[in-house]
């Protein structure tokens, strides 16, 4: 029977717009379609990445936490923005970002030649706080000049006053990059490698990191800590940086401007016009369609796990001493409802990592007849049917799933096991496959030939150690 109170009740809410899903105080940057967004975003030197979300999303409210972390990590390094598409100004704006479903990332790049088209790439990484921050740090311009002994006097003779870093690093780290697009021709940034004995010598450099500001005929040396605010403070007694667009309104002629574009489609970069990369189902499984219903997608060719049928191919790759994270799926060897389960999530994640280029430790397949694998459960204490693991013989430690085996929830797993997060139990003395990777690999100290900078290289390929590593790989110091 219709109850007219409840109907009352509902046309009333639906009278009122969603509330906002980002507060003013939040560290996501809002813009919206025709007012701000060309200001903030499209013109600026700075590279955004973008949100495309409906507040009615729950997969938006989920990724909420992990975005404006992401946006804490990246303060003054890069733009977080994000757009509500439900609202009726933004509605052209989304659509012509082609944006189908939420929530939708996409990565905001400025062009180095002027008056040339930003460079807009869909955001292919994990929907993490740190999977953002190192995409997003990875994709800022970089306008260091990169100086040795040979090319000094060069860098020295242009125009205007200089900062020099010296440093042990080879890569330009995010700090520094942002810090030459605020000075961007005002001042010129350059960077010297330890091993430019010259340039080093020059300067009476005694320590790396340091960095320097030639200016007015003289050189002084920056000794604060090594922070962008206090590095900008320091650099800005040569020329003031780049105001912050966001604290700068925009006036009545930007206003008009953005009215009349509005009315026109804007130009898009060729970027922002190819095709939907091959692994985009992956992406496309954590969004809501523009409608509410949940969005079809292509599915593509799907890359299985490998199965490994012999006792010495699990050895080999995963109980060896100098081993390091493996994920194994334990599943019997007749098929269950959850053991297909398991595979095929795990095989939509392998899928997804090799066609977004991603590096990850092996996920296989373990059928439960494999000669031994009998007192592998048993020392690790597992009981169930299907058993999803990981673990990692040269550090000594192993961790169980316990889940429905959905895909969301295996990825977020495996991502709370790449950063480090989770309790992680130690793996019993004594397991088959230690005794004889000893032989094989002639070590009983847990370092692989070539030694602990061997492992550590490994170690650092494989993941960060913790959540808060990305803020701290942003705002490294230099």
């Amino acid at each position: 029977m219709h109850h007219p109170t409840l109907a009352v009740v509902a046309a009333v809410l639906a009278a009122f717009p969603a509330e906002a899903m980002y507060a003013k105080s939040s560290p996501v940057l809002q813009v919206n379609g025709g007012k701000s967004f060309n200001r903030l975003i499209r013109d600026s030197n700075y590279t955004t990445i973008v949100e495309f979300y409906a507040p009615w999303c729950g997969h938006c409210k989920n990724l909420k936490p992990a975005y404006e972390k992401a946006a804490r990590n990246l303060e003054g390094l890069a733009n977080v923005a994000a757009v509500d598409c439900d609202d009726e100004a933004n509605k052209k704006l989304c659509s012509d970002h082609g944006v189908e479903g939420f929530p939708t990332l996409k990565v905001i790049r400025p062009s180095k030649k002027a008056g040339g088209f930003p460079v807009i790439d869909d955001y292919q990484g994990p929907r993490t706080a740190t999977g953002i921050t190192e995409v997003v740090a990875s994709k800022i311009n970089n306008f260091v000049v990169r100086v040795t002994d040979n090319e000094l006097a060069t860098f020295l003779a242009s125009d205007g006053p200089k900062a020099i870093l010296f440093t042990e690093k080879g890569k330009t780290s995010a700090l520094l990059k942002s810090v030459a697009i605020d000075f961007l021709d005002v001042i010129s940034v350059g960077q010297v490698r330890h091993k430019d004995k010259e340039s080093v010598a020059k300067y009476g450099i005694e320590k790396f990191p340091t960095l320097i500001l030639i200016h007015g005929g003289k050189t002084t040396t920056y000794d604060g800590e090594l922070k962008k605010k206090e590095i900008v403070q320091f650099l800005s007694q040569a020329g003031q940086p780049h105001p912050d667009p966001r604290s700068v309104k925009a006036d009545a002629s930007d206003k008009s401007k953005s009215k009349a574009k509005s009315k026109a489609k804007p130009a898009k970069s060729p970027e922002a016009e190819k095709a939907e990369p091959e692994d985009a189902e992956a992406e496309n499984s954590s969004q809501d369609s523009a409608d509410g219903e949940p969005k079809a997608a292509p599915t593509p060719e799907v890359i299985p796990i490998p199965i490994v049928t012999e006792k010495a191919g699990l050895v080999e790759k995963c109980l060896q001493r100098k081993s390091t994270t493996c994920v194994l799926a334990l599943a019997p060897p007749e098929t269950s409802e959850n053991g297909e389960k398991a595979f095929a999530s795990l095989s939509q994640l392998n899928t997804k990592y090799i066609q977004g280029h991603r590096h990850l430790f092996p996920l296989l397949s373990i059928p439960g007849d494999l000669d031994g694998l009998k007192p592998l459960k048993e020392s690790l204490g597992l009981s169930a049917d299907v058993e999803v693991i990981a673990l990692n013989v040269r550090r000594g430690w192993w961790r169980r799933y316990d889940g429905d085996f959905g895909v969301l929830s295996v990825e977020n797993w495996i991502d709370a096991i790449r950063m480090g997060e989770g309790e992680k139990k130690k793996l019993p003395e004594g397991m088959f496959g230690a005794d004889e990777a000893e032989s094989t690999t002639g070590s009983t100290d847990g370092e692989s030939q070539g030694g602990a900078d061997a492992d550590a290289k490994v170690e650092k390929e494989e993941a960060p150690e913790k959540e808060e590593a990305p803020e701290k790989v942003a705002h490294e110091e230099l």
